[in-house]
């Protein structure tokens, strides 16, 4: 089975630190209980560049990934951190060894 591997990383504006790190914990949390197919799902925090954060996320399909993103925590999310985000970039990765 081929997993899909995601690595999303974002910085947070410095006047949106506090609000942006409790929307990530939820969507965390949230993840974890509702979200079938997901393998991994973790939040790190960039040591060397300030209000940056990482997750690296594993999941069982492309499908999962995409009903994920659907879900109404993801949409969430995606509104609580709506103009508070400095940067984002987001790569899907394939584990090939």
């Amino acid at each position: 089975m081929k997993y899909v591997v995601v690595v999303a990383t974002l910085t947070l504006k410095d006047a949106y630190t506090e609000v942006g790190f409790e929307a990530l914990k939820a969507l965390h949390t949230a993840t974890h209980k509702e979200d079938k197919g997901c393998v991994q799902y973790d939040l790190h925090k960039d040591t060397e560049k300030a209000n940056t954060y990482v997750f690296v996320e594993t999941w069982e399909s492309e499908a999962l990934l995409a009903e994920h993103m659907g879900k109404a925590h993801f949409k969430a999310f995606q509104m609580a951190l709506e103009g508070k985000v400095e940067s984002m970039s987001i790569q899907k990765l394939e584990k090939i060894l």
